[in-house]
């Protein structure tokens, strides 16, 4: 499989397994996971064929590591950013003192005014690394990097988690909490 393929496959993978199981049929678990051989059964049945090998080739190369198989290897699911009601069942974790958004231009604004907020998601993303945050806030424009107080932010009660590839998750970041460039 090449990469372009790993690529297209790795994004109809974050359809379904975060957004929109139906589209295949699917129904996942109540923490997101569902059987790799129900997984790999509907989308052949759906013509999105896949095979063990290459699922595992898409799991293990995808750059942000989005996936996740269960310690048995039965189950897959993703790690973040899901629109589906899923407990993830990460613990709350001290954040470092700060973390970094990136994105979009066009969107600061509405972020200067309430502050950044999940919408359809269940968290907002944040990471440490500066670059993981650039690519994330430029997939829809020119990226702006926004730098959370987080440290802050979790000694007025706010509650961070963090996932096994290194994405902060929080509910609501208030806008006191954030440092817009100039």
């Amino acid at each position: 499989m090449d990469k372009s393929e790993a690529r297209s496959k790795s994004k109809f993978l974050s359809l379904v397994l975060r957004h929109r199981p139906e589209t295949i049929g699917i129904e996942l678990d109540e923490s997101g996971w569902v059987k790799v051989e129900t997984l790999l059964d509907a989308m052949q049945k759906h013509r999105k064929p896949i095979s063990r090998e290459n699922l595992n080739q898409v799991v293990t190369t995808n750059d942000k590591q989005r996936f996740e198989f269960s310690a048995d290897g039965h189950s897959i699911r993703a790690r973040q950013g899901h629109s589906l009601n899923v407990d993830l069942g990460y613990k709350a974790t001290r954040p470092p003192e700060f973390l970094v958004h990136g994105t979009p231009q066009q969107f600061v604004a509405s972020i200067q005014a309430t502050g950044l907020k999940k919408q359809q998601r269940h968290h907002v993303h944040l990471h440490e690394n500066k670059t993981t945050a650039i690519q994330a806030g430029g997939r829809r424009g020119k990226p702006v990097l926004l730098n959370i107080l987080s440290s802050k932010m979790h000694a007025a009660g706010h509650e961070f988690f963090v996932t096994e590839n290194g994405v902060w998750l929080t509910d609501h970041v208030p806008v006191e909490f954030i440092e817009f460039p100039q």
